[in-house]
């Protein structure tokens, strides 16, 4: 539940009560309780952490409740997944309107993923609304025009307002692809982009969008096939291999993790029980809807530390000393770190709880942790367990 459903909650209350003064006082005594609260949280918010760099941490595009409340020309309805597809069509459109090649369309989809989930949003960070966040105060069009797919996909593409569009970007159809989308939404967070493209590219293959089609970097329909220069991808810029994070001293706090054979000395600032505790207060009517593919930065966050310093999940196994890796056992401690192998670049890790359960985010509602049975993945993702580690990360920082 984030401060909108909160304010949507107290609204409904006072709303119902018709009749009875000291009822409607009492309501509107509610409304003020639920305000407070809210401006509370905006002057001592929580704290906030990132994702590592390219991170790609999960599938994310499951069937599911869309929460997407929008109400613009042209707005999907169905499932998250039936609402992305739709999206993703019309925005190739746009692209393709413009004479645009496929790789300004993946690079539009990565965007889109990033600033809204790919869903048109009538709210965001201050007046920031639709597929890709723009604003109104911003001369990108007015609300109305914004949530409308079609013309924020258009602005994106060509510019608007005196804001530069995909095709203002000198070289952009050579630039990585995070890195293009980063010079035209100028992002708090440029280094989260890159991480969409596995689940963008599968996508565009189940809305039957060609990426690789060819197209004009300026929007003319001329050629490039003069250029030599060679597009950057995940795969050539580094983004596929884990890279180390600047580290961090640890604590003093994480005690020992033994799996009946074995005991490790643990130096994460949060011991086993803290973060346990810690991931279930997160989790459920606690969480925030902040993680979506971020299971690698939430198993971090659990732990106390403020990124992993790996980019990948299914990396950090591997980073793992190989003498913690229990290739395939399913039974864990409880604090382990579990693997499994989603069909993605990325992979899925989760906290387990014990009793069978982790606390993971996508996979009940995306953005969000949810404690699930471990076996979830698997059945309702068709995901391939791996196994699982003690939570060390060698990287973090």
């Amino acid at each position: 539940m984030d401060q909108r459903d909160v304010m949507r909650g107290a609204l409904k209350a006072s709303g119902v009560v018709k009749k009875g003064a000291q009822l409607k006082f009492g309501a509107i005594a509610l409304v003020v309780f639920f305000i407070g609260l809210i401006l509370l949280g905006m002057f001592f918010p929580a704290g906030q952490a990132t994702a590592s760099d390219c991170e790609d941490t999960g599938p994310g595009t499951a069937d599911a409740s869309a929460s997407s409340d929008a109400g613009g020309s042209g707005t999907a309805s169905g499932t998250l997944h039936e609402q992305q597809v739709s999206y993703a069509k019309t925005i190739d459109k746009e692209v393709q309107k413009a004479k645009l090649p496929g790789r300004a369309t993946l690079i539009a989809l990565m965007t889109a993923m990033q600033e809204s989930t790919m869903q048109n949003l009538d709210h965001g960070d201050r007046d920031s609304v639709g597929l890709f966040q723009q604003r109104p105060s911003m001369n990108w069009g007015t609300k109305q025009q914004i949530m409308t797919p079609s013309f924020a996909a258009d602005s994106f593409l060509l510019g608007r307002g005196g804001n530069e569009g995909l095709v203002d970007i000198k070289g952009w159809d050579k630039l990585p692809l995070g890195t293009a989308a980063q010079k035209v939404q100028k992002s708090a967070h440029p280094e989260l982009y890159a991480g969409h493209e596995t689940a963008m590219r599968k996508l565009a293959k189940d809305a039957g969008i060609d990426l690789e089609r060819g197209g004009s970097s300026t929007g003319s329909g001329s050629s490039n096939s003069g250029d030599d220069g060679k597009p950057v991808t995940s795969e050539n810029n580094g983004c596929g291999v884990a890279k180390p994070g600047t580290g961090g001293a640890g604590g003093s706090a994480g005690g020992k993790f033994t799996d009946g054979k074995q005991t490790w000395d643990l130096k994460n600032p949060r011991s086993v029980d803290e973060a346990i505790a810690w991931a279930k207060k997160h989790s459920g009517s606690g969480s925030s809807a902040d993680w979506y593919q971020r299971c690698l930065a939430f198993t971090a966050i659990v732990y106390g530390w403020q990124f992993s310093g790996v980019d990948y999940a299914i990396d950090h196994y591997s980073v793992v000393p190989k003498s913690m890796q229990h290739d395939g056992d399913r039974h864990p401690p409880a604090g382990a770190l579990m693997y499994w192998d989603t069909g993605h670049r990325a992979g899925h890790i989760a906290v387990y709880l014990g009793n069978g359960k982790v606390a993971s985010n996508d996979i009940l509602r995306p953005g969000y942790i949810d404690v699930v049975d471990a076996e979830l993945f698997e059945t309702k993702w068709g995901a391939k367990y791996i196994g699982w580690t003690p939570p060390v990360f060698p990287r973090a920082g």
